[in-house]
């Protein structure tokens, strides 16, 4: 079991490092792949049929369940998991989603049934005679489960909080694969993700102090209906993409997910404005356009860009795309060289051991 995790996980660290990174002010670590590789793409899947991952017993929220040694049916209320679910090979097994998941319904079951997150038809979801469903801590902003009476009926219900880190974005990947019997496939996009990270920092933590950009992003484009501006601090994974980048949030002193004032955001004269707001798709301009913003030094200087909403913030392997793509809008010069992303270099590995 040693030889072959520690032979996964030094694929995955290549496959996330090899990356073309050629900065010439930073030197990015190597992994060698063992020459056994090779031999155990052809016999890798049977020494990974043996081994055993264990079946959690309790969800990520700490509650305890009981997941079947089998699941064939799953029902998904978070699309973050949906995503990942279907990047596991499982899109057969999935038999209802969230509302939100319907951007992946292309992928599912044509007619798949959709419920709302926060507010469930229990009855409908336990008519499916689901083996697990999987909900998200957006679901329990009130405190309260509203999927309760499923646990009561005896469906196994796995709860995965919000993760604030990135470190706990990828203990959530275990956590799935760990309950649908792919918690090998899982660990190895979760050491990727863990590897890519680290290669994006060995940059980040080369730009020199002067030259750190200090970075606002919004998930909004205020008004003056809605003067409110979305944003989020420290002990948030996206503060921690900021700082693997090299970059400073624009409210890095406060906690947590937050709502400032246009004044606030004004007054913090962030040099890169990143727009969170897929279903704004003028949100930039919008921002560009903005009566009393000319002097912020983002505005000033052109630097106010579009990110991919669906990559940072459904949190799954695919949060280590979207940091690629905030380095490149942030510090095109430093991060250029970074041709592939982490999900082309970890299908590819994990097409080759478990396909």
């Amino acid at each position: 079991m040693k030889k072959i995790l520690s032979i996964i996980l030094a694929a995955a660290a290549t496959l996330a490092l090899a990356t073309g990174c050629n900065n010439t002010n930073v030197t990015v670590p190597t992994v060698t792949v063992p020459s056994e590789i090779e031999s155990l793409v052809s016999e890798g899947k049977e020494i990974v049929n043996e081994l055993n991952v264990a079946i959690p017993t309790k969800d990520r929220a700490g509650n305890d369940i009981k997941v079947p040694e089998k699941v064939e049916k799953i029902v998904s209320m978070a699309p973050s998991t949906t995503q990942f679910l279907i990047d596991l090979g499982l899109a057969d097994k999935i038999i209802g989603i969230d509302t939100n998941s319907a951007s992946y319904a292309d992928k599912l079951k044509a007619d798949i049934p959709q419920f709302d997150m926060m507010s469930p038809d229990n009855e409908a979801i336990a008519a499916l005679a689901p083996d697990i469903v999987f909900t998200s801590g957006m679901s329990s902003v009130g405190g309260t489960s509203p999927f309760q009476s499923l646990v009561d009926s005896g469906i196994c219900v796995a709860d995965i909080p919000s993760p604030s880190t990135i470190e706990g974005i990828c203990e959530d990947l275990e956590f799935i694969g760990a309950c649908v019997g792919k918690g090998m496939e899982a660990l190895a996009y979760s050491k990727g993700f863990t590897a890519f990270m680290a290669g994006i920092e060995e940059i980040g933590k080369n730009i020199p102090a002067e030259e750190q950009k200090t970075v606002l992003v919004m998930m909004n484009v205020p008004s003056a209906e809605y003067p409110t501006i979305y944003t989020f601090g420290k002990g948030t994974y996206m503060n921690e993409m900021l700082e693997a980048i090299g970059a400073k949030n624009a409210f890095g002193d406060k906690e947590g997910w937050l709502s400032i004032s246009i004044e606030e955001a004004i007054a913090a004269n962030p040099d890169v404005i990143l727009m969170d707001c897929n279903w704004m798709p003028d949100a930039a301009d919008q921002v560009k356009a903005l009566p009393g913003w000319e002097n912020v030094n983002a505005i000033k200087n052109g630097a106010v860009y579009a990110v991919n909403e669906d990559l940072c913030s459904r949190p799954n392997q695919h949060v280590a795309e979207a940091t690629l793509e905030w380095a490149k809008l942030i510090y095109s010069d430093k991060f250029n060289d970074f041709t592939k992303t982490f999900d082309d270099t970890a299908n590819d590995f994990i097409s080759k051991v478990f396909g």
